[in-house]
């Protein structure tokens, strides 16, 4: 009798080694209990802890069939991998791993992060990350490619993390402040997580820093309790933790039931951007195309005319066209156009609305015409876009 067969109808034990001090550790569980919800009834193991915790101490008796699990370092991994089950790991942290990892997709976390920065005008740009953590050194790598890309200046600062470095707060807020007074401003920053987003505004303070009318920030996970106690609120990318933990408990039950992963990596894409005062600004040195970003970004229609603007800042036609492409790097059409496709693949991945009404609340006028410049812009047709993003909301990496 093969396995599968064996398994079949079986109620699974299922530890689960995550987090419950971080809101994406949080997240995971929710996921968790979503696919146990909708699809096999599970006896889960967990009790609360911390990141930095060890293996609790009924798991090394326990006799279970499955682990979903965060590991953090090589003990914990190896005491897992002692117990010879079916394991998927939600972390990645440790390299060489023999467990199947899903994950969030650091690289388009980050990217999305530079978008961000980038559509509010910044040209000068800065990452601070911690040293030696793979997905903080992915997103720092996966940020100064997209901000290159768009020929801007990246600065880093990455610093270990305390308990590893023996540094006391006092000598990271002094480090951290020195570089954050050093920059070239306006600038836009990127924190590799939430939990570090405090501690850079602080030094900002520190700094004599306006946030975020000199520098704009944005961190990770969307930690909504550790957003709002930053002063100002922080804006984060939202990378959809509780997607983590629905595939990772799919994939730990396909496990259990005797089949073998068909990817070593599952990659879950972020859901977008909470935007708060820390990067709720436009950062662009000239005034007048400041003010008519403003006006663009609040006319999400974009039926607003080239002449309108002109008059609105003072300025002839081809003065405005000259300055704004100086100050953005495209004329003030592509940025039109831009802003509508934004709108558009917002509208296709959060509402059910037929094409044609896509087109007329975008400003397009005709479904025609968007799928001409959607497809021109992102590779993709509209419709396309939404059959993607729907049938699969993840990625995954052989």
């Amino acid at each position: 009798m093969d396995m599968c067969a064996l398994n079949a109808g079986k109620r699974f034990h299922v530890a689960l080694l995550v987090e419950t001090s971080l809101a994406s550790g949080r997240d995971i569980l929710r996921g968790v209990a979503s696919y146990v919800r909708t699809h096999e009834p599970w006896a889960l193991y967990h009790e609360a802890h911390g990141l930095d915790d060890a293996l609790p101490r009924w798991f090394h008796e326990w006799k279970g069939d499955g682990i979903i699990a965060r590991l953090q370092d090589p003990a914990i991994l190896d005491g897992v991998a002692r117990m010879g089950i079916p394991t998927v790991d939600v972390l990645g942290l440790v390299p060489d791993s023999p467990f199947p990892l899903v994950h969030v997709d650091d690289i388009a976390i980050a990217r999305l992060a530079a978008e961000h920065l980038l559509e509010r005008g910044f040209r000068r740009f800065g990452y601070f990350g911690i040293q030696g953590e793979n997905w903080s050194e992915r997103r720092r790598e996966a940020f100064a490619g997209r901000v290159g890309e768009a020929g801007c200046e990246l600065s880093v600062c990455e610093l270990p993390r305390m308990r590893r470095s023996g540094s006391s707060w006092e000598d990271i807020e002094t480090t951290l402040t020195a570089w954050v007074r050093s920059l070239a401003k306006p600038c836009g920053i990127m924190v590799c997580s939430d939990q570090r987003g405090a501690r850079l505004l602080e030094a900002c303070r520190n700094a004599g820093v306006l946030v975020p009318d000199e520098v704009a920030v944005i961190g990770a996970d969307d930690d909504e309790p550790l957003c709002d106690v930053c002063n100002p609120p922080l804006s984060s990318v939202r990378p959809d933790h509780v997607q983590v933990g629905f595939e990772a408990a799919t994939l730990l039950g396909r496990m259990m039931r005797g089949e073998t992963p068909a990817t070593l990596s599952t990659l879950v894409t972020p859901r977008g951007v909470s935007t708060r005062l820390s990067s709720d600004v436009l950062a662009i040195e000239d005034r007048k195309i400041a003010s008519v970003l403003r006006v663009l970004r609040e006319n999400e229609r974009g039926e607003i005319r080239v002449d309108d603007l002109a008059r609105m800042v003072g300025l002839s036609r081809s003065v405005l066209q000259r300055r704004f492409r100086v100050a953005m790097g495209r004329s003030i059409h592509q940025e039109v156009l831009r802003l509508r496709i934004l709108h558009a693949q917002t509208l296709l991945l959060e509402t059910e609305l037929p094409l044609v009404e896509v087109a007329e609340r975008t400003g397009f006028r005709h479904q025609e015409y968007m799928g001409s410049v959607f497809k021109s812009r992102t590779g993709k047709t509209p419709g396309s876009f939404r059959r993607e993003a729907l049938a699969k909301p993840h990625k995954t990496l052989a």
